[in-house]
């Protein structure tokens, strides 16, 4: 096996390939293609913001001018002083309710007044910073609001959209439909038909061409389509009206009762303040989707935000404007047409101003009808049944229709106040039931706690306490997350006194080793006392740490005179000493020969060939500390016999692990394996990775029992036909995937710091042919490769490899992939189109995932952002 180091410095084509790993990408030359996204995503905002805002403004019954200018001043005032950058504020639908209350019961002009006012109230809040105390309004409650606002806006539409005029309140709505639907007016709702038609199939447009047209926004085709189509069908009907702007109101002073005033303005800062805030969290998960984007653009400042929209809300309500706050869907249209900055937003506002000047004449010729068949449109969506499906898996189902009904029946304010008020009647409820049970099996005395365990349970868990007989052995299950120190007392006096009494009591909690007071065993563990004792007294593990490789770890003040492995101090200084060269005493090579220190260094810093403990040790996160891989202190080996230091014995790690499955999950498993064993497994993918305990297949595709048919070695190779020398496992396993199981897909998976690459490139030639180094060269057409000067080198999306084992870790995934097209079950179902092969790196360190992209002859490994897991 011959050392190819593939050394690139010396090619004057490689030459970008050489700055420092990780480094931004240079920003000069992107200057004016910023520049050009943001001036594209404001054109795409500007069209759909256009006849959303006077479709707003209709339904709250404001002058329509008022809804150009929140729309521009939202754009340009809050989109200036803002906190989020990419969020747009303007007119929002969440208000149409609140604002034509105020219209409806104080005039437009005091509305205006109320505006300026709330404005301020926001700037207050803005100064005290509490912008993150809005974030603990529970989200059913937010959702319930919007939703009540929906059908209120929806069904006040509707009879619009009908050609009516719709009443001041959903009940009075509710009772008046029938009689105007008895009067229908069919040229109104032809055009609300056809703007509903084009809202739903424009997206749905199939193909290329679809892809083309859905760049324009639906809400401006719709609205555009039906004022065509009435125009050329010469429809009377009633349409947009824009006074002269000399003759637009402007705000003065507030009048009413002073009290109803004062509860108008809490609304509209309550209502204002919260949706703003909350489109701004949304606003950050969406940047945060977009690979690249966050470091640019940063998260949202939420004081700053709400210091912008009170500013906003001020310079609309003075100049005649509705309510000002952060939008959804014009947000989201911004982010998806490509801003990169708060200069969309602004650009945006210009356009409104501009269109609000130069485009009377066409605005004048939009029918209200369609106007109003968009925003009943709107209004529907606001009630999602993705948010109704969320709530009800949280339990929260009652607190939502709690705030929708108070909304719909009594108003904004008065139904977030019902709704608050139902959630801490949950969270009560949830604190208060607890439910406690005595039953005796075999002579052993079961007490099980499940719910919270706080003073007000104390009664019922005395009375259950005082079941068990005096000299009985107990087991007490507390299956909950919190004990108040009422319940501890109560808990720990009756332990004390029982165990006085002769008896036994077993403590078990949903983790291994809880314990109150006296040391306990976890359940399904029959250690002796002396076993006990010191597996409770050395253990401080957490309720995560089993997943994380945790080993527990001996007090420094517990003496160790020989190590808990019966190894002599000699034996742990020894032991000590190879930690300190890189490597684990001890440490085998995949034949089981002892491995020298220059062998250990051979296969690896983290001393495996693969870094997942191929020589006999278990390695998984935090198994090295840093490039130098030296074990951590209480690392255990395979063999349960103890770390490096003898730190800690890992004898009952399987039965704990074993045992905390059994109580936690397999209770929740059981149908769904059971359900596997009847129909027998018929996995989509076999998912092909290498043998490193740090890549957990389940957790980085979220795929459970039964989706992957997984296939393990060090390095994931796969070993050309006809050259396995006599191991078939790897040609056996992918032909009894693709012609038995029929898998769809094949995936390649490699990885960071692959223990096996850096073997690969450390390796000399004329050293003892060991299994591990005969399995290796399955590898070398992957050395090769990445030597290969007139080969592309494969890369990650953003940046370059970091190094040169990262580089053959990508290379080999590409490699693998063309060894796999060569078996010819596989190339079998590739002609017949039955299945596909793709390739994946992850990066460990980040916990990123990258897919690879092959186009051009060039190799790209893109990076797996999240997913927008609402749709």
């Amino acid at each position: 096996m011959s050392a190819c180091v593939p050394t690139r410095a010396d090619d004057p084509s490689r030459a970008e390939r050489t700055h420092e790993p990780h480094s931004p990408p240079p920003t000069g030359p992107r200057r004016h293609r910023i520049a050009g996204a943001d001036l594209s995503a404001s054109i795409a905002v500007f069209l759909i913001a256009l006849p959303l805002s006077l479709g707003i403004a209709l339904a709250t019954g404001a002058p329509l001018q008022a809804g150009l200018v929140a729309a521009a001043v939202g754009g340009l005032v809050a989109g200036w002083l803002g906190g989020s950058p990419l969020q747009v504020s303007g007119p929002a639908a969440g208000l149409t309710v609140v604002t034509a209350d105020l219209i409806h019961q104080y005039g437009w002009r005091t509305t205006c007044a109320i505006t300026v006012l709330a404005g301020i109230a926001q700037l207050g809040l803005g100064s005290v910073r509490v912008a993150r105390g809005a974030l603990a309004v529970s989200p059913a409650i937010v959702h319930g609001m919007l939703a009540g606002i929906g059908v209120t806006i929806a069904v006040a539409q509707l009879h619009i959209v009908v050609g009516g005029t719709p009443q001041s309140s959903v009940l009075d709505n509710l009772r008046a439909l029938p009689a105007q639907l008895a009067e229908l007016r069919p040229a109104a709702v032809s055009v609300s038909v056809l703007t509903l038609a084009l809202l739903l199939l424009w997206p749905r447009i199939p193909g290329r061409p679809g892809r083309l047209l859905r760049k324009i926004p639906a809400a401006l085709v719709a609205v555009a389509g039906a004022t065509s189509a009435a125009s050329l069908a010469g429809l009377v009907l009633p349409k947009v009206d824009l006074p002269s702007w000399s003759s637009h109101a402007l705000a003065g002073l507030p009048e009413g009762p002073v009290l109803g005033l004062i509860a108008a303005v809490l609304t509209t800062t309550l209502v204002c303040s919260v949706q703003s805030l909350l489109g701004a969290v949304a606003v950050d998960k969406m940047v945060a989707s977009r690979p690249g984007l966050p470091a640019r653009v940063g998260r949202s400042h939420l004081d700053r935000e709400l210091l912008g929209q009170g500013a906003a809300n001020i310079v609309s309500g003075t100049l005649g404007g509705l309510p000002v706050a952060g939008v959804a869907v014009r947000s989201s249209a911004n982010v998806q047409a490509g801003a990169v900055s708060r200069n969309s937003t602004m650009l945006h506002g210009v356009l409104v101003v501009v269109a609000a000047l130069l485009m009377v004449p066409i605005l004048e010729l939009i029918p209200l009808a369609s106007l109003a068949a968009l925003v009943m449109a709107v209004g529907i969506q606001m009630v999602s049944l993705h948010h109704i499906r969320t709530v009800t898996r949280h339990r929260e189902v009652l607190v939502y229709a709690v705030t929708t009904l108070g909304v719909v029946c009594f108003g904004v304010l008065e139904g977030v106040t019902l709704g608050i008020a139902m959630a801490v009647a949950v969270a009560l409820h949830r604190l208060t039931r607890t439910r406690i049970t005595h039953d005796e099996k075999e002579g052993v005395h079961h007490v099980h706690v499940r719910g919270q365990l706080t003073f007000l349970a104390v009664p019922r868990l005395s009375r259950a306490l005082h079941l068990v007989p005096q000299g009985a052995h107990a087991v007490v299950e507390l299956d909950g997350s919190f004990m108040d120190h009422a319940a501890y007392e109560s808990l720990q006096d009756w332990q004390n006194t029982h165990s006085a009494h002769g008896g036994s009591v077993e403590l078990v909690g949903r983790r291994a080793g809880v314990r109150i007071g006296e040391p306990t065993t976890p359940v399904g563990l029959h250690l002796d006392a002396g076993q006990a004792a010191a597996e409770s007294a050395d253990c401080r593990c957490h309720p995560w740490t089993p997943w994380r490789n945790h080993q527990c770890e001996i007090p420094e003040s517990v003496p160790s005179h020989s190590g808990r492995d019966g190894r002599t101090e000699e034996a742990q200084a020894a032991a000590g000493a190879a930690r300190s060269s890189g490597r684990r005493t001890g440490d085998t090579d995949a034949s089981g020969t002892p491995l020298t220190t220059d062998a250990a260094n051979t296969l690896g810093e983290s001393g495996t060939a693969d870094g997942s403990g191929a020589s006999g040790a278990v390695a998984g996160p935090g198994d090295a500390d840093g490039p130098t891989g030296s074990a951590r202190p209480g690392a255990s080996r395979a063999d349960g016999s103890g770390g490096a230091d003898g730190s800690r014995p890992n004898t009952h790690q399987l039965a704990r692990g074993i045992s905390a499955f059994q109580r936690n999950t397999a209770p929740l498993v059981r149908g769904e394996l059971a359900r596997l064993a009847r129909e027998g497994q018929q996995p989509s993918q076999l998912f092909l990775t290498c043998a490193d305990s740090r890549l957990v297949t389940s957790m980085i595709t979220s795929s459970g029992p039964g989706d992957l048919f997984v296939v393990r070695n060090v390095g994931n190779l796969v070993p050309l036909p006809g050259q396995e020398s006599g191991d078939d496992s790897v040609a056996a396993a992918i032909e009894y995937a693709v012609d038995v199981l029929q898998v769809r897909s094949i995936t390649v998976c490699g990885h960071s710091g692959c223990g096996a690459m850096q073997a690969l490139l450390n390796s000399e030639p004329g050293g003892p042919q060991t299994p591990l180094r005969r399995w290796l060269r399955h590898g070398l057409p992957s050395l090769e490769r990445v030597s290969d000067e007139s080969r592309p080198w494969a890369r990650l999306a953003g940046r370059a490899p970091a190094d040169t084992v990262e580089q053959l870790c990508l290379t080999n995934v590409v490699q693998q992939l063309e060894h796999l097209r060569a078996h010819e079950s596989v190339a079998r179902a590739l002609r017949a189109g039955a299945l596909e092969l793709h390739g994946m790196y992850f990066h460990v360190g980040e916990a990123q995932a990258y897919l690879l992209t092959e186009g051009d002859g060039d190799e790209v490994f893109d990076d797996v952002g999240v997913a927008d897991l609402s749709a």
